[in-house]
């Protein structure tokens, strides 16, 4: 299974190499653009894309940017208690 994070496309940063710079949750990472690159790689600024191993694999809308960004975040939650749960289990079992 892949996980693609969306980003938002910020700048053209090699058009040469068709590499651009993304943000991603406010962290600006450079990702290569060749799986979505048309004629114009200045047109995908301002472009949301799902990003997987630093590659930009699919536009995507602002919309659907949000909804994937907000399910990520309550995945991270729900590791976070299933972490805490874990760790409460291991300190009661360490005290018996």
């Amino acid at each position: 299974m892949c996980l693609g994070i969306p980003g938002q496309i910020v700048a053209i940063t090699d058009a040469s190499r068709q590499m651009a710079m993304a943000e991603i949750s406010g962290v600006r990472r450079e990702v290569s653009v060749v799986p979505v690159a048309g004629a114009d790689l200045n047109a995908l600024i301002g472009a949301w894309v799902l990003i997987h191993v630093g590659f930009a694999m699919a536009v995507i809308d602002e919309a659907e940017a949000a909804e994937t960004l907000e399910a990520l975040r309550g995945l991270g939650e729900a590791q976070e208690t299933l972490e805490a749960m874990a760790e409460g289990a291991k300190a009661l079992e360490d005290a018996q």
